[in-house]
């Protein structure tokens, strides 16, 4: 169990959720160094909808999934040396994670049950083309507590280009 006396909407008490079985291993799975594990992993389980496959109380660590999407988590911890720099928030500078889900209601109405502020709103209808096909996406972005950038996408259609 992870204790933690946090403040704002997550606050509370901390146990890691019952963990879940792991579909299949991603080839290639972000993993991201976050400065307090007990304040990342009830967002991104209670709020986004992600299950912990397994989990590490030391060093405190966390492998989630989230439909076919597949993240770690991991609290910082100094002298490691996986760090390339000084880790300043907002943390993941210049990269967005696309996490594509069937849903994208589920997500947004728990973000708003906790007031929980929106990088980017809904936009409802996005069009990429790949050679002759449009695909047809609804997506929205939030920054997780260290200032990850995420976007959800649900995918819609296809149509011709």
């Amino acid at each position: 169990m992870l204790n933690d006396a946090r403040e704002g909407p997550l606050q509370g008490v901390l146990e890691l959720p019952r963990e879940v079985k792991l579909m299949k291993w991603a080839a290639l799975v972000p993993e991201l160094t976050v400065l307090d594990l007990a304040k990342s992993l009830p967002f991104y389980t209670d709020l986004l909808g992600f299950e912990v496959v397994f989990s590490r109380p030391e060093p405190r660590f966390a492998y989630l999934q989230l439909g076919e999407a597949q993240l770690m988590l991991d609290q910082y911890a100094e002298g490691r040396g996986w760090e390339t720099g000084r880790l300043e928030p907002p943390l993941g500078r210049g990269i967005n994670l696309q996490i594509e889900v069937e849903a994208l209601e589920p997500i947004i109405t728990r973000l708003a049950g906790v007031s929980y502020p929106l990088f980017a709103s809904l936009e409802e209808k996005n069009w990429y083309r790949q050679d002759d096909t449009l695909y047809g996406n609804r997506e929205f972005l939030v920054q997780d507590p260290d200032g990850y950038l995420l976007r959800f996408s649900e995918f819609l259609e296809t149509k011709p280009a």
